[in-house]
């Protein structure tokens, strides 16, 4: 250990430092504090010793100089006061003494201060090297804890359908602040109205989830894939022995699930009409009957619905009752159909190319021109979902760097159904009389584009396409799945 000595005497003084030397100790001697506070200035010393009478600077006014000092908080001063000078010593232990000595010096009592000094020099070294190693380590473990939780968000934004979103036109960060907004209100029921394919249940999610901070259920209904005898049990549930082929014990229905959390109704505009007031009743009262029951069931839902039509003009026409469409449209938002807001479709498609590149292990990294000329001229009728599936079939079916219009074949006029060479653009399809390429073609996919027109056609309405086609709404709703 380093030992500074401070003594004007210096046969006394080399008497201490030959015994502290003996001790396996390493002494600097100087004659007074002025020179002592310059060894201090160069070095460390874990132990001063100091006699307290001395010339020009008291041992007392050394000491208060080194408790001055941040730098020397550790290190132990003690000092030297002659026999019936009690007072003196009790000022030193007051000033920040780490003890005293009586003069003359008692060789034991030196070597005990010495040996108690030295054991607690060492603890504090370790406490340094042990608080040190401890913020590493706690730097280290926060380092691993916080990528640990930004991939448990990652997973966790997959698995809720949160990831791979991106909202960039001035109305889309519009509609996203109001969602977060509506996030804070559970009690105040939201009606998103737009196009198939432009996002509604995105929107609902966030409001739901206020990111993807909401651990409580998310309960999806399409309403349109449920046929009028079954919704009703499929809302509420039914007790036992509520009608013939029901289970046994009877069964939850979709608001006993959402119980705290969220249920989303989507294509509310399909619910039957005898159905909508029971819907209402549930808003109003918060709480309903099970099929078959007679005990109330209280409800903790915040409700959330949307539909890709018009249903003020429902209500005039007298298919969806007025006052559930007030009582939906307290929170209300319109989302716009991909085409008009341009600005999101070069940022979008951009997102859905790194996605399905990085997925199927392809080279895309930028979009060229004539294919971002060709993106932002599409007019989208099946919207982003729409967009979103065709980077992903140009990623599956091409590998290059730069995406090019060639490989967006789904989006150009000569893999249309009706093309300007056949010229039955605008006429009726006769499924008698039409002309097949010689070259071989996918059906499915012009299945697909029949489909996509004909709700194009009627304003995304699946009630009006599916007449159109001729087939029910649930393959209607099947097919639009596969797409």
């Amino acid at each position: 250990m380093n030992i500074l000595l401070v003594d004007d005497d210096r046969d006394s003084r080399a008497g201490v430092a030959d015994f502290l030397c003996e001790m396996g100790h390493h002494v600097t001697e100087c004659g007074n504090g002025e020179e002592a506070l310059g060894f201090l200035a160069r070095g460390h010393f874990p132990m001063v010793l100091s006699d307290i009478k001395m010339p020009k600077m008291s041992g007392l006014d050394f000491l208060r100089q080194v408790a001055q000092t941040p730098l020397k908080s550790n290190t132990n001063v003690v000092l030297f006061t002659g026999h019936g000078d009690m007072e003196t010593a009790i000022s030193a232990l007051r000033a920040g003494a780490y003890d005293y000595l009586l003069k003359p010096i008692n060789i034991e009592e030196l070597a005990v201060i010495t040996e108690r000094i030295a054991e607690h020099q060492a603890l504090i070294e370790e406490n340094t090297v042990l608080t040190k190693h401890f913020q590493e380590k706690l730097q280290d473990e926060t380092e691993a804890t916080r990528r640990e939780l930004v991939q448990l968000k990652k997973t966790l934004a997959q698995s809720i359908g949160m990831a791979g979103i991106g909202f960039f036109s001035q109305e889309m960060i519009r509609l996203v602040d109001q969602a977060h907004k509506y996030h804070t209100d559970r009690t105040i029921p939201v009606l998103i109205q737009g196009e198939t394919g432009s996002g509604k249940e995105v929107i609902a999610r966030i409001i739901h989830y206020g990111g993807i901070n909401e651990m409580l259920p998310f309960v999806d209904i399409n309403c349109a894939a449920l046929t009028p005898s079954l919704f009703e049990s499929e809302l509420f549930g039914y007790e036992a022995g509520a009608f013939t082929g029901g289970l046994a014990k009877g069964q939850r229905g979709k608001f006993d699930l959402a119980q705290g959390g969220t249920i989303f109704l989507d294509e509310v505009a399909e619910i039957p009409l005898e159905l909508q007031g029971k819907l209402l009743r549930v808003m109003q009262e918060r709480e309903y009957y099970r099929v078959g029951g007679l005990k109330k069931v209280k409800v903790d839902v915040r409700v959330i619905c949307a539909t890709n039509v018009d249903l003020k003009s429902r209500v005039e026409e007298g298919k969806f009752r007025e006052d559930l469409y007030y009582r939906l449209k307290i929170g209300y938002m319109q989302l716009p159909p991909l085409r008009e807001r341009v600005a999101d479709i070069l940022p979008l498609a951009k997102l859905f190319l790194d996605k399905f590149a990085k997925e199927k292990g392809k080279g895309f990294k930028r979009i060229g021109t004539a294919a971002a000329k060709l993106l932002e001229n599409y007019p989208w009728p099946g919207n982003v979902r729409e967009l979103r599936n065709a980077i992903e079939w140009a990623v599956f079916m091409y590998n290059d760097e730069t995406l090019q219009s060639s490989h967006l074949g789904l989006l150009t006029p000569e893999n249309t159904m009706l093309t300007p060479s056949q010229n039955t653009i605008g006429q009726q399809l006769n499924p008698k009389e039409f002309t097949l390429p010689k070259e071989p073609f996918s059906l499915e996919e012009y299945m697909n584009r029949i489909i996509v027109k004909a709700l194009e056609m009627h304003g995304g309405n699946r009630t009006k396409t599916a007449r159109y086609l001729d087939i029910s709404r649930r393959v209607l709703y099947g097919r639009m799945q596969k797409l």
